[in-house]
């Protein structure tokens, strides 16, 4: 196995309505406190981030709402929950600063996307601020024109 093989990341799982319904400012990544069966989960692909957000209490970080399939096959001793709530790791320093910033009005932490790194599960995550109704409009208009753009600029 070469060092491009240990570097690669394979995503698992993506959140695509967070960039639609948030103004991500900043991204940071983060390991996840899994089960056993939840590993063999997140190996066949059975998560979804939909609905899933970012909390801090008592002072660490922890990931609320994903929903982690329980394969048939997993462990007959093991009773599986899939939609709780699951630890995130992050650095004292980088958890004081965003308990800082998500105590500033209307800042959250979303999930982005879920992937692999060197055999570990990885959760990057965004600071952002909810988007009003018009911004989401402003910037379908500006996706559209830029596509118009790139259109015009091919056939010249």
């Amino acid at each position: 196995m070469g060092q491009k093989d240990q570097r690669r990341e394979t995503e698992i799982a993506r959140n695509k309505k967070a960039r639609h319904d948030y103004e991500i400012t900043e991204t940071l990544e983060a390991g996840l406190v899994l089960l056993g069966w939840e590993v063999k989960s997140l190996r066949a692909g059975r998560v979804n981030l939909n609905d899933t957000y970012v909390l801090i209490q008592r002072g660490e970080a922890c990931l609320v709402g994903a929903h982690i399939t329980p394969l048939v096959t997993a462990s007959t001793h093991v009773r599986p929950e899939p939609v709780r709530t699951r630890k995130l790791l992050l650095h004292r320093q980088e958890l004081n600063r965003l308990i800082g910033s998500v105590e500033r009005k209307g800042y959250t932490l979303v999930p982005l996307r879920l992937y692999w790194k060197r055999g570990r599960a990885k959760l990057q995550f965004g600071l952002g601020k909810g988007k009003k109704l018009y911004d989401k409009r402003a910037d379908i208009k500006a996706r559209d024109w830029q596509r118009d753009q790139a259109r015009l600029l091919k056939k010249r």
